[in-house]
């Protein structure tokens, strides 16, 4: 009996990084293949933004227990740091993206030196506080052009000789910044790093009583969760081409949280599903108008009462596999 206990765990190990591959192998094919069936790429691309986004988010939330109502500061900021780097520095396409990225890593230290002393509830609002100062000082600076934003983001030549002006060039650039964005978050997961995220996020005062600063754990995921939202807001320019109040504002921070929570908090693709669910229900509802935001309700609702864990969530309980 001994033998066979301490047999279980590496085979479910085992089985549970096989069945994550072959997802992540699925994803990738059928990503790489949406030019080839005329689905528009924006859309496409806009979404991978957000799931890449989403993904970050749910490191935080997900698998180390801090709900952050702000994070799309991290969005805004790097979006608006790309921008003006790209447009009126004439920095190159990936200097713009580096620019965005340090912006975004910097001010999650700085939020995060101050977040992080709370817990619950008391972190959630620090962080919509923080958040909603930073979308009114990005209203007053004049590098934003406040509501009007920064426009006409030219695209340019990644490393001098990749056209990012071409739509199908551009959506492989973005496929690629989204694939690597999420192996960095599944390598994070799947570290004893991320072990210890989980443990805190189960038992922070047994984890303290382990000898485990948790302390410093939960600033170095919230500091990497704030840099890779931050990479997504820098692909993001290069998509719309454009930089503005509504990435900043505390609606995009309840969206993210729509995203992680319909398609499986906690869960490695959940994130990805529910982030492109929610851009398909905007860019296929727009001629709702106000009635959209309503809609949206309607299904969150919907999927909180039906699919409690999220979509993705729901399929792993129904097949007991790992996603």
């Amino acid at each position: 009996m001994t033998s066979i206990s301490d047999q279980a765990v590496p085979v479910a190990g085992r089985r549970a990084v096989r069945d994550e591959m072959i997802a992540f192998a699925v994803m990738t094919a059928l990503l790489a293949v949406v030019p080839l069936t005329g689905v528009y790429p924006f859309f496409v691309m806009q979404g991978l933004c957000f799931a890449l986004l989403a993904c970050a988010f749910n490191l935080l939330i997900g698998y180390g227990g801090l709900l952050s109502f702000g994070h799309a500061m991290f969005l805004g900021t790097a979006g608006y740091a790309s921008a003006h780097a790209l447009k009126v520095w004439g920095v190159s396409p990936e200097l713009g993206i580096l620019i965005g990225t340090a912006a975004a890593a910097a001010l999650g230290v700085i939020t995060g030196l101050v977040a992080i002393r709370r817990q619950g509830i008391y972190f959630a609002m620090i962080t919509l506080a923080l958040s909603q100062l930073l979308y009114f000082v990005y209203l007053q600076t004049p590098f934003t052009h406040g509501e009007d934003g920064i426009q006409g983001i030219p695209q340019g030549h990644l490393f001098g000789f990749i056209d990012l002006g071409k739509p199908t060039t551009l959506y492989y650039v973005i496929l690629v910044g989204f694939l690597l964005g999420f192996l960095v978050i599944y390598r994070a997961i799947n570290s004893p790093f991320g072990e210890v995220l989980k443990a805190i996020r189960e038992n922070e005062p047994r984890a303290i009583s382990l000898g485990y600063k948790t302390d410093h754990y939960k600033l170095l995921a919230y500091i990497l969760s704030a840099t890779l939202a931050g990479f997504a807001g820098s692909l993001k320019v290069f998509v719309a081409q454009n930089a503005s109040l509504t990435d900043v504002h505390w609606t995009m921070s309840g969206e993210i949280v729509l995203m992680t929570l319909v398609g499986g908090l906690g869960t490695i693709y959940g994130p990805v599903v529910g982030a492109f669910v929610i851009i398909a229900m905007q860019q296929y509802l727009a001629g709702f108008g106000q009635w959209v935001t309503v809609i949206q309700g309607v299904i969150f609702v919907i999927c909180v009462l039906t699919f409690r864990r999220g979509v993705i969530g729901e399929i792993a309980h129904y097949f007991k596999r790992s996603l």
